[in-house]
């Protein structure tokens, strides 16, 4: 007789513990998690949900206790690691929990299978989760044979099991809608109102990347590019809008121009509906040009993310990015004048990167004028390109039951705190920029630029 399965889908990311995180205050639903809900709820299935968002460790961990659910499965990235490692162990230390089946999904497990399950995950669903999770739930209930379950990795006599790579899902249209019914949505967009003026919530429309950038990890989709179709898209916008109204829509693909056909019908959707959405997306400089802003804008766009990393053409290559610098900027440009605000991504501390490059990248910068943009020192993650350049040269490979591929250090140019001033150098410059585009005072950040490139100049010499 099958057994009666009680199952909690849940995450590891605690906003109100996370000192980082409530500074940013950008929390959106997890998106893998509620896919995965939807798709249970599909092949009726019944589980629970806990969003740990706005919730604690104390009261998940008096959840647990209270309603013993035979399988928990948590959805791990980067970011959460450290707390669900945390979480696993207090399930494997509480007498009343020592029978639970742990399930572990997400992109940071397909590099670290042997890791995750010594810290006491009894299986770990690798790459797409949902067929996978699917049919391990029928297998535990049947205590039925493992092995023929693609995408899944578990311990067997001591040894890792690794089964046959799940199959890509071809379709996306036929995967339901994310379950976001089973997240307290409302707070999420309360949350963002109160901390930046205005609602948002996060929408996928591909799987996969067809790029080849060497710090980027394709754990999870693979270099690949599958998409839901634009009439399918926009009636989840619709219904979205129609629910919860968020002011603004987070695309969360890597190139959302990456096809100018599957664009020129999304535009041409939104039209013929009538729906009237505010979104922003993250692209590539060589996808966009003036037809593509033209449709971005028709359709609804109000900000783009154009990915440039450095504004050195040498730095760029070395990362593999195929693009022209140039490019980025006279694009950047370009869709700030078509009256569409952008942003662009930098980082600092790229294997061979030279004072003179981050000079250049401040003067990109200068001239791009982006409405925003984020910038860190690079960090490698495993699995990646960048890390097997660097693995022969990591400086510090922290425990990595406590810590994430961010503290993974390696022999670079400069220092540490080379690169922290680096980092305000490029800030300031930005700032006088903007001050002077904006015909303000700029004596201020001027002064900061300076002192800030005299500090980091210092700190070359050590």
């Amino acid at each position: 007789m099958p057994i009666e399965l009680k199952i909690l889908l849940t995450h590891g990311y605690f906003l109100e513990e996370d000192p980082k995180e409530k500074l940013i205050m950008r929390p959106y639903p997890t998106l893998g998690l509620l896919y995965i809900s939807a798709f249970l709820n599909e092949q009726g299935i019944d589980h629970d949900v806990f969003d740990t968002t706005f919730s604690t460790t104390q009261k998940f961990k008096e959840h647990l206790l209270k309603t013993k659910p035979n399988v928990v499965a948590f959805y791990t990235n980067l970011m959460t690691k450290v707390k669900v490692i945390s979480l696993i162990q207090f399930i494997r230390n509480e007498p009343d929990l020592k029978d639970m089946k742990v399930v572990l999904g997400g992109p940071d497990l397909t590099y670290n299978i042997e890791n995750y399950l010594k810290a006491g995950a009894d299986y770990l669903v690798i790459g797409e989760g949902e067929q996978t999770f699917f049919e391990l739930v029928e297998a535990i209930k049947i205590k039925g044979e493992l092995n023929q379950i693609e995408g899944l990795a578990y311990l067997e006599n001591g040894q890792v099991v690794k089964t046959k790579p799940r199959t890509k899902i071809k379709e996306l249209d036929e995967l339901p809608i994310p379950n976001r019914g089973a997240f307290p949505i409302k707070k999420y967009l309360e949350t963002w109102k109160t901390a930046h003026g205005e609602s948002a919530l996060n929408v996928s429309t591909q799987r996969g990347c067809p790029y080849t950038c060497k710090w980027c990890s394709t754990a999870v989709y693979g270099q690949s590019y599958r998409r839901r179709s634009p009439a399918n898209v926009v009636a989840e916008l619709a219904i979205l809008k129609e629910q919860y109204q968020p002011d603004t829509f987070w695309f969360v693909d890597d190139v959302f121009t990456v096809s100018h056909k599957w664009l020129k019908e999304f535009h041409a959707e939104i039209l013929r509906t009538g729906l009237k959405v505010n979104f922003e997306c993250i692209t590539r400089a060589e996808r966009m040009n003036t037809e593509v802003i033209q449709w971005l804008k028709e359709a609804g766009c109000i900000r783009v993310w154009i990915g440039a990393e450095s504004g050195s053409q040498r730095i760029i290559d070395a990362m593999d990015r195929r693009v022209d610098v140039n490019q980025v900027r006279d694009l950047l440009i370009q869709t700030r004048e078509a009256g569409i605000q952008t942003g662009t991504f930098i980082m600092v501390g790229y294997p061979g990167e030279t004072i003179e490059d981050i000079r250049t990248t401040a003067k990109y910068l200068e001239d791009a004028l982006p409405d925003y943009f984020t910038i860190t020192k690079s960090y490698p993650i495993k699995g990646t390109r960048l890390f097997e350049e660097i693995e022969a040269n990591i400086t510090e490979q922290p425990d990595w039951f406590t810590s994430t591929d961010r503290e993974i250090d390696f022999k670079r140019k400069y220092s540490d705190s080379f690169y922290n001033w680096a980092i305000r150098y490029v800030n300031n410059r930005l700032e006088v920029a903007r001050k002077k585009a904006k015909g303000t005072n700029s004596l201020k950040p001027m002064i900061k630029a300076k002192l800030s490139e005299m500090m980091m100049l210092w700190k070359a010499r050590f």
